[in-house]
């Protein structure tokens, strides 16, 4: 007995020390994969910082070369410029100088010419002084005093016509060169600084607000550039979406609207520009523009319903075109699993569908569901819908909706419903139970799900007027669900709770519903 005791003892004994071994073993283990996947995280941000130190080495030559040849260029005007004034005012020398020396060279031919006609006068008359004849000096002295008269020297003018000087064409540079002299690069515009605190995303609009360190009067605008990226921290070598430019902005906000989130952030930069030269791009800032967005499950939807990304129409012969695939697919022997609509990468929240072949939606059940399930927070997307469709329905519906449900048929699906068949109608629908709706039948509707508070809300896109409230509480994850007979409607996602719709379900949280009954 005491030898079977020891024998016991020393199992247990090494089974409990082999038990501490496996325990020491796997939390080395999840250590070393902890090390691991940090040393991972931190070799990839390491090689995306060298990528962007590789392209801003690049960046750096082919801008060096840019300026450097801009330089030439401005020196080579400015000395084209310089030469043609200096052509100009050498030519304007020559002029003046010409026309001083015609004006002086002809006063000084008339000059000459009256100077030798007076020297031959002046001979004339001492000879008649000399004469001895009473008649001849009498007639020679009449004769000369009428030359004397009509004499050219007597008619010039001994001023001269043209100066001498040129001191009316001398320059002085002084000024010129010394500005000249002060020629240097252009200053840059300070780097603006984006506001986070200041930066505003709701109603699927941002507004982005920067400042610069110190006012600066010659800023002449901003240019403001935004992408949408999956990553929250720095900048990576390879982005999947380009950089959008916003030229021209007067002011120090602007307000991007309209847009679609269908990524998880969006990054922004900004820089400053004067008349002629653009400073460095801000930090950039990453902000989270969080919205509801799936696609629909062309899996799930019936065979007569034809279903593109976003949108579905009716079509009669879907059922045969179904059925002539499904034989060809059956002489590949291709399984369903494997067609690109189940190879597509899943989001967090994007389950595969567990409808695939015959567990299509079928019978009268029109139906297709979206393909991510909403199982926390505030959602919100749009639908527009042909209103001519002879029936249409928008909803949530729980993961187990039958195949043959339709949609407001049972306790697992809550939807608005049109009906336009024999005569038009607009009710909510839940567990086949019906409320008609006494308001105008819109031809695009938002729904509005609030997974805690266990609220289903359908509003007006248009004019966000509130259609109908289910309240229920939510026990299993929820999906949209749509459906369509003999018509048409594309989905609208990536968008956030509408402001106004949030306001409104904060005033309408505390009080009962009057829908209470369909829930």
């Amino acid at each position: 007995m005491i030898w079977a005791w020891r024998i016991a003892y020393r199992i247990k004994e090494h089974i409990k020390y082999t038990w501490l071994l496996l325990t020491l073993f796997y939390i080395l283990q999840e250590s070393l994969r902890k090390i691991t996947t940090t040393l991972a995280l931190k070799n990839d941000e390491i090689t995306n910082f060298i990528c962007c130190l590789k392209q801003s080495l690049e960046n750096l030559e082919g801008n060096s070369s840019r300026v450097q040849e801009d330089l030439e260029t401005e020196f080579s005007s400015l000395h084209s410029v310089l030469d043609e004034l200096r052509d100009s005012m050498v030519t304007r020398i020559k002029q003046e100088r010409a026309s001083h020396t015609y004006e002086l060279q002809s006063q000084l031919s008339a000059c000459s010419k009256a100077l030798e006609s007076s020297e031959e006068l002046l001979e004339v008359a001492n000879q008649t002084l000399c004469s001895s004849e009473a008649d001849d000096f009498t007639q020679a002295a009449k004769d000369i005093k009428d030359s004397v008269t009509m004499a050219p020297a007597f008619r010039l003018s001994l001023k001269a016509k043209a100066s001498d000087s040129m001191s009316h064409m001398m320059v002085d540079f002084t000024q010129e060169r010394e500005m000249l002299q002060a020629i240097k690069f252009l200053p840059v515009p300070a780097t603006p600084e984006i506001l986070v605190s200041e930066c505003q995303v709701c109603d699927n609009t941002v507004t982005v607000q920067w400042a610069l360190p110190e006012p600066d009067t010659k800023i002449d605008h901003y240019d403001l550039e935004h992408r949408r990226t999956n990553y929250e921290g720095p900048p990576r070598a390879r982005e999947d979406y380009p950089w959008m430019v916003v030229e021209g902005i007067r002011e120090t906000a602007y307000t991007l609207t309209g847009l679609r989130f269908d990524t998880r952030y969006m990054t922004f930069r900004v820089k400053a520009c004067n008349k002629a030269v653009a400073g460095e791009f801000s930090e950039l800032v990453t902000l989270e523009t969080h919205a509801f967005l799936f696609k629909l499950d062309a899996g799930s939807s019936h065979q007569n319903l034809k279903v593109e990304d976003l949108s579905v129409e009716w079509d009669s012969c879907g059922g045969k075109i179904i059925q002539d695939i499904r034989k060809d697919k059956n002489r590949t022997n291709q399984s369903p699993m494997h067609s690109p609509a189940r190879t597509a990468m899943n989001s967090p929240k994007r389950v595969p569908s567990a409808r695939v072949g015959r567990d299509r939606f079928t019978a009268e059940s029109y139906t297709v569901l979206g393909d991510t399930f909403i199982d926390a927070g505030q959602q919100y997307w749009e639908v527009r819908f042909d209103k001519e469709s002879k029936a249409f329905a928008v909803g949530l519906a729980l993961r187990n909706l039958g195949r043959f449900d339709q949609l407001g048929k049972s306790n697992a699906s809550w939807c608005i419903h049109l009906n336009n068949w024999l005569h038009q109608s607009l009710t909510a629908k839940h567990n086949n139970k019906a409320r008609a709706l006494d308001c105008p039948i819109p031809d695009r509707i938002g729904v509005y799900c609030n997974y805690e508070e266990g609220a289903l809300s359908f509003y007006n896109a248009r004019t966000k007027t509130l259609m109908h409230t289910f309240r229920t509480k939510f026990t299993q994850p929820v999906i949209p669900a749509f459906s369509v007979w003999n018509g048409s409607f594309s989905v609208q996602t990536g968008l956030q709770v509408p402001s106004v719709v949030q306001s409104g379900q904060r005033k309408n949280s505390g009080t009962s519903s009057s829908n209470a009954s369909l829930t």
